[in-house]
């Protein structure tokens, strides 16, 4: 799992694609999270998938935790029609794609297709996991029948460390994920990889009001 955020080079094509009612972050800063789940074992009944996730952070809206911005999906691109169908039904723009995460030696590249098209890869340096543990309750908004629906996600995960985003590239400029490229330099304002992590999916909705 590669989960890390940015600030975009358009803020204002960002803030566009969050819906009326809910507002971007004042910096309209940008999540992704790139994930593998290698084996049918990993999962209680989804099976083996890959999912790269991608929107804007949230104002107002913060998870369990007080801290961490709540999020809008804007693209969803899921490798498993099992769980595009179940995500589709909660609201959420799930739509066939593949994640690959490679890693060598202290490298990570992880590339995202869309319909067999590559639109982003993501560079690191990674190290090794140690004794550091990430845990908490990450918050997502979609949207169902007219009503914004808030669920809350619990996660863990054991991140490494050395950990460095070098690059991220933005490969098809024809994509409307396009629209969430980062600024240039890169400004990463979080992030971590994880060879190993657990969640729940979902962990809870509820009708935001």
């Amino acid at each position: 799992m590669l989960y890390f955020g940015w600030t975009p080079a358009d803020p204002e094509a960002v803030a566009a694609l969050v819906p009326d009612g809910l507002k971007p972050a004042p910096n309209r800063q940008v999540f992704m999270n790139q994930y593998v789940v290698d084996d049918p074992g990993q999962t209680s009944g989804f099976g083996a998938y890959s999912l790269t996730y991608i929107g804007p952070d949230l104002s107002g809206v913060d998870a369990p935790d007080g801290i961490t911005p709540g999020r809008w999906w804007t693209h969803y691109f899921n490798s498993s029609p099992v769980v595009r169908a179940y995500a589709t039904a909660r609201g959420v723009p799930a739509t066939a794609g593949t994640t690959t995460i490679e890693v060598r030696g202290k490298r990570l590249v992880a590339t995202t297709d869309a319909d067999g098209v590559p639109v982003i890869r993501a560079t690191a340096r990674v190290g090794r996991t140690g004794d550091a543990v990430n845990r908490g309750q990450l918050r997502y908004l979609t949207r169902v029948d007219g009503a914004f629906v808030s669920g809350n996600y619990p996660f863990v995960a054991e991140p490494v460390d050395p950990f460095e985003v070098e690059s991220l590239e933005f490969l098809e400029p024809e994509h409307p994920v396009y629209a969430l490229r980062p600024a240039d330099p890169l400004e990463v304002v979080w992030g971590f990889y994880s060879p190993r992590s657990s969640f729940a999916y979902p962990g809870g909705e509820s009708v935001l009001d």
